[in-house]
């Protein structure tokens, strides 16, 4: 079977959250069919190494297997949160989008 690369807001969405200086994503993939796929890809280092420098702290993958779901918390991401950053977006609500911009392979 052959496989095509596309990124993940093709087959997912997400919502990103905060609470100081951690960032939260939720990713829930659309059609189960594509969960493994996902599951096997898009763990904590390969969400830690695009992010890249925006992550200082830690990536923590949590894996919700009967709603088709991964949630990230990400610790010292945030440039010291809403009240200590003069980052635009401090709360990191835009961090789904970067997240959703990561590359998978789905079976074609």
């Amino acid at each position: 079977m052959s496989r095509r690369t596309l990124p993940l807001r093709a087959i997912a969405h997400a919502r990103a959250g905060d609470k100081g200086n951690t960032s939260n994503i939720s990713l829930w993939v659309n059609d189960p069919a594509h969960f493994a796929a996902v599951r096997d890809q898009v763990t904590a280092d390969a969400v830690k190494h695009h992010f890249g420098a925006q992550v200082h702290g830690t990536v923590a993958r949590h894996v919700v297997p009967r709603l088709h779901g991964l949630n990230f918390v990400m610790t010292a991401a945030l440039d010291g949160g809403v009240n200590g950053s003069l980052n635009l977006d401090g709360h990191g609500k835009s961090w789904s989008f970067i997240l959703l911009d990561m590359h998978v392979q789905i079976d074609a």
